[in-house]
């Protein structure tokens, strides 16, 4: 189900909880939610659509995957400054950026994934990690 995008800031700030097998829907939903605004967003925090638990869904290309309880376990040294926007606020602020980072996570199967990631993915999920960690850009 498409669900509404939270933009109140106070929500958006509150840390979000860990994820499991009950949580299914939301990550439906925010699967859901990131399609129907793929012209518009790259990725979507669970807390994005009101929900506060370590879920996240990135576009990659032509797909769209949902990690649930995402964590960065390592990163590059190398950092770059970039601009970003969030379908939750308005405008772009400035932030920095590991260039790639190694992420393990559950798929919907609550299947383990460790993959790494570099670029524009790897920029994308580490925003929306910083969401689930109740920070915002």
């Amino acid at each position: 189900m498409v669900r509404e995008i939270v933009k109140d800031i106070m929500v958006l700030m509150r840390r979000s909880e860990s994820a499991g097998k009950e949580d299914l829907q939301t990550a439906r939903d925010l699967l859901d939610t990131l399609n129907a605004n793929r012209e518009i967003c790259v990725g979507l925090a669970a807390n994005m659509i009101g929900v506060h638990k370590n879920i996240i869904a990135v576009q990659m290309g032509m797909i769209s995957i949902v990690m649930i309880n995402p964590k960065v376990v390592s990163h590059s040294k190398e950092e770059y400054e970039t601009e970003e926007g969030c379908l939750s606020l308005e405008g772009v602020r400035k932030t920095a950026r590991w260039r790639e980072i190694e992420v393990e996570y559950s798929d919907m199967m609550f299947r383990k994934h460790r993959n790494k990631y570099k670029d524009f993915t790897a920029q994308i999920i580490q925003h929306e990690i910083d969401h689930c960690n109740g920070i915002i850009i």
